[in-house]
């Protein structure tokens, strides 16, 4: 049976309600797919010891890994775009299945990369085609359904660390394949997910299809200088945030003499901060507008950005604490925005921003890492501080959301 496309089912209104069972699958699915892609930077150390590898190869590691997780995410958005696969969501959870079981298992260098791979392309697969499922369930809540989407990923990405530290670092490489019940789970969640998903699709097939014009009818120039701008954003974003997830334990310990163990809590502090930003962003957005949670999210955290490298301990733990909460309310906002820019390719737009943030982080963890080699950490701070100042950009974003009574009047 030939199922509708994408853009097809997108113009019918879906149901009234938001499906909180599928948005909280979702972002199960995403607390686990980030949990498993990050036990393979996690576990660099171990796989540098054990097969004698340089920090070029390990270099190469992270390029195959990064250039699979990253830049396909937006190829498997526009096709999905256009040819929807409901159960794709299991599909790519079972490529990262068979990475897990390909690394647990490699027997060489070149293993190792196999297995990357097939971890990233998972995560390409699973990343766009999620956030459309989300935007589909959130019953018109688009914002409040991208947080709760995201934030399953901010946990998963901040356990998977301490999992590898808890299990992998104490019993070796073959101790990867227990993580191989979290990916079993994925696949058999995801898979209810699927038939949520080709239910609503052959729901829609045989009707006519309610097109909606793009909100605002924004030309085409003006819709590439807006997401020109958005992507702008999503660089000061993510740069400045590895500056804190890779380097704020060292910027820690260099600065007041912590211990290791004392500087991971205080990341942890953060963390937790980013997680529940990313939770509060939405919503916010729903209810006031997201041009404005952009705005007020990237050049209001400016102020503690450039405070941070001179306060002391006491003062930069709260500092932190709220940048990470304000920054992170940024990222369902901008999702949901850009979205709205083009509403009939919400695969490619979700995949485009996702892999543009994970792209961005890897290359400034990177550059970040150089710089602090040739100057020093605290430097490397007092730079990045500036960079919310590219939130002015956000001045020249178009008002794309109606207000709240006809926005709830309509469908979603």
């Amino acid at each position: 049976m030939e199922l509708p496309t994408a853009q097809t089912a997108d113009a019918r209104p879906p149901a009234t309600a938001t499906v909180l069972r599928i948005l909280l699958a979702l972002s199960a699915g995403h607390l686990i797919n980030d949990t498993l892609q990050s036990l393979l930077p996690a576990i660099y150390p171990l796989l540098k010891q054990s097969f004698g590898l340089s920090f070029a190869q390990v270099g190469l590691i992270t390029f195959t890994f990064q250039l699979t997780a990253s830049l396909l995410q937006p190829l498997v958005g526009s096709y999905t775009d256009h040819r929807p696969r409901p159960y794709s969501l299991a599909t790519g959870m079972g490529l990262t299945l068979g990475g897990l079981v390909l690394l647990a298992r490699a027997p060489s260098f070149h293993a190792i990369l196999a297995a990357a791979a097939l971890v990233g392309t998972g995560s390409s697969i699973f990343h766009p085609e999620a956030s459309r499922l989300a935007r589909l369930a959130s019953g018109g809540r688009h914002g409040f359904a991208q947080s709760v989407f995201q934030v399953g990923g901010n946990f998963g990405s901040a356990l998977g660390p301490l999992l590898a530290a808890l299990v992998v670092a104490p019993h070796g490489q073959a101790s990867v394949l227990w993580f191989t019940a979290g990916a079993v789970l994925g696949i058999i969640l995801l898979g209810a997910v699927g038939r949520w998903y080709r239910g609503h699709l052959e729901a829609a097939r045989g009707r006519p299809a309610v097109h909606r014009p793009a909100v605002g009818a924004l030309p085409p120039r003006r819709v590439a200088w807006s997401l020109a701008i958005l992507i702008a954003l999503i660089f000061s974003k993510y740069f400045y945030l590895s500056s804190l997830t890779n380097y704020y334990t060292f910027f820690l310990i260099a600065k007041f003499g912590v211990s290791i163990a004392g500087a991971q809590i205080r990341l942890f502090f953060f963390l937790a901060a980013v997680a529940a930003g990313t939770l509060v962003g939405g919503p916010i957005g729903d209810r006031i507008g997201r041009r404005r949670v952009i705005w007020a999210s990237i050049l209001g955290v400016a102020p503690f950005t450039l405070l941070l490298p001179y306060a002391g301990p006491g003062a930069t733990i709260l500092l932190t604490v709220v940048i990470g909460l304000i920054l992170a309310s940024a990222f369902p906002a901008i999702i949901v925005y850009a979205q709205e820019l083009l509403p009939g390719k919400i695969g490619l737009i979700s995949g485009l921003f996702f892999g543009l943030a994970f792209g961005i982080a890897g290359i400034a963890s990177a550059l970040l890492g150089r710089l602090a080699d040739h100057t020093s950490i605290f430097f490397v701070y007092r730079l990045c501080g500036f960079l919310p100042l590219l939130g002015l950009l956000a001045a020249f974003l178009p008002e794309l959301d109606r207000p709240p009574a006809a926005a709830g009047s309509g469908p979603a």
